[in-house]
């Protein structure tokens, strides 16, 4: 029995450790642009307050719409008199002078009540604007919830293009470090021979010096930007990540001519926004003009009372006297001094300014539009001169090293034109991301991001 009990904790317990390994090989750690760009939709941080706007806002709205539906409400007192009001009666009723009062108490000791009241607007024009200001308010948050997620979109393409910017450049100064380490090599066997000076050893050596640090500092711009891509996306930082898409795949397409998209700014996150402020202020305009109107309630009330000398006024031989009542209310704005009129002219102020910031926003949409655009060709262009240049310095540089290798160059040239070959290809990466970081400003200018 015992035996049998152990065998069973034991498969438990594998089953356990199977589920949790399936687990772990289930979790995604190889991404793809646009899935690293869904992943940070559905995790990152800064969604999340937006996302929870979206749900305030429509709790919001229900919440203007039950104010304009039956509202009940119910009450109940007790009451004890320490001293009953005293009330004169004129005491010619009671065969007295006339002239005189004669003091009398009304009332008993105790006293107690409940009931409850129903009341149901039937007109208000505030609640009908209300009503519909609180839904301007839902799109608004839905649209700074749309233009979070454009920013998010934006960032993690950022962050992935440094990654893959990095590793390339890592992969070229890694190459370089190799070839550098063998010049060296060779340098050194051919001063052991006679062939060279010692100071040409000294050059190679600061040359595979400053190889070694051009690769660590690749290293350490890796690591840096891929924290960043796993901070925007949402991901733990200490969760692997490996990257699928290729740099080229990036660059080839911008190569071509034109941007291939149409471009139609009323599509704009930011002009919607400033359109949907725009009907804010018209609805606002509304709810100070609803204010000169009368509004009219229907209520009804219930209530029972009992009075009594005792302090027990709940037990069974208690008389309750009920009373109930309905009607309506109309409450009718007459004068404020001009202090509805004040507020009315304020909200047509705000109208107006409301008006001129969606002009504004068409005006500066288009602007960053063409903007953007010039820019792109721009990186385009240097993009192409750079690579022309970083293919020249390559092509020198490498003529550079035969003549070295030869002794028809000195090491101080080498030195020199592996300086060149660097600052070219340094060029040459910073071109790139000039390229990719372009093409994301113009997409965003024309409302594709």
């Amino acid at each position: 029995m015992m035996r049998q009990l152990i065998r069973t904790i034991e498969y438990f317990l594998l089953m356990i450790f199977i589920s949790s390994g399936i687990h772990a090989s289930d979790m995604k750690t190889s991404f793809s642009l646009p899935e690293a760009q869904s992943y940070a939709m559905e995790h990152s941080w800064f969604l999340r307050n937006t996302s929870l706007d979206i749900g305030k806002a429509q709790l919001k709205v229900w919440e203007t719409i039950t104010t304009g539906l039956p509202q009940v409400s119910g009450s109940s007192t007790y009451n004890k008199f320490l001293n009953l009001p005293v009330s004169l009666i004129p005491g010619e009723f009671f065969g007295a002078e006339p002239g005189t009062y004669i003091p009398v108490k009304f009332g008993q000791d105790y006293s107690s009540d409940f009931g409850f009241t129903v009341s149901q607007m039937i007109f208000d024009g505030s609640y009908i604007v209300g009503v519909g200001s609180s839904r301007i308010y839902l799109g608004l948050a839905r649209q700074a919830n749309e233009k979070t997620a454009i920013d998010i979109r934006n960032a993690v393409a950022q962050s992935y293009y440094l990654v893959l910017i990095g590793e390339e450049n890592l992969k070229v100064m890694t190459e370089n470090l190799d070839n550098t380490r063998k010049m060296l090599r060779e340098t050194e066997l051919m001063y052991q021979n006679g062939f060279m000076e010692e100071q040409a050893v000294d050059q190679m050596k600061m040359l595979v010096k400053s190889a070694e640090n051009e690769v660590l500092k690749a290293e350490r711009e890796i690591s840096i930007a891929t924290t960043v891509l796993k901070y925007t996306m949402g991901m733990p930082l200490d969760e692997p990540v490996v990257l699928t898409d290729q740099l080229e795949s990036f660059i080839r397409p911008l190569l071509g001519n034109g941007t291939g998209l149409p471009f139609d700014y009323t599509i704009h996150v930011d002009y919607r926004l400033a359109a949907t402020r725009l009907s804010a202020a018209e609805k606002l305009l509304k709810l100070e003009q609803s204010t000169f109107l009368p509004r009219l309630n229907g209520f009804y009330s219930y209530s029972k009372t009992a009075y009594g000398n005792r302090a027990n006024l709940f037990d069974s031989e208690q008389s309750w006297y009920p009373s109930s009542l309905v009607g309506l209310s109309l409450t009718v704005p007459l004068f404020t001094s001009g202090q509805r009129l004040f507020k009315v002219r304020q909200a047509k102020v705000d109208l107006d300014k409301a008006s001129s910031d969606r002009e504004l926003a068409s005006q500066t949409i288009q602007k960053d539009y063409l903007t953007a655009l010039a820019n792109m060709e721009t990186a385009v262009e240097k993009y192409s001169n750079d690579q022309e240049n970083r293919e020249l310095a390559i092509k020198i540089l490498n003529k550079g090293k035969i003549k070295f290798n030869n002794g028809i160059s000195s090491s101080t040239e080498l030195m020199q034109l592996e300086n060149q070959y660097i600052q070219a290809h340094a060029a040459y990466i910073g071109s790139i991301m000039q390229l990719l970081s372009s093409d994301l400003e113009l997409k965003k200018a024309m409302g594709k991001l």
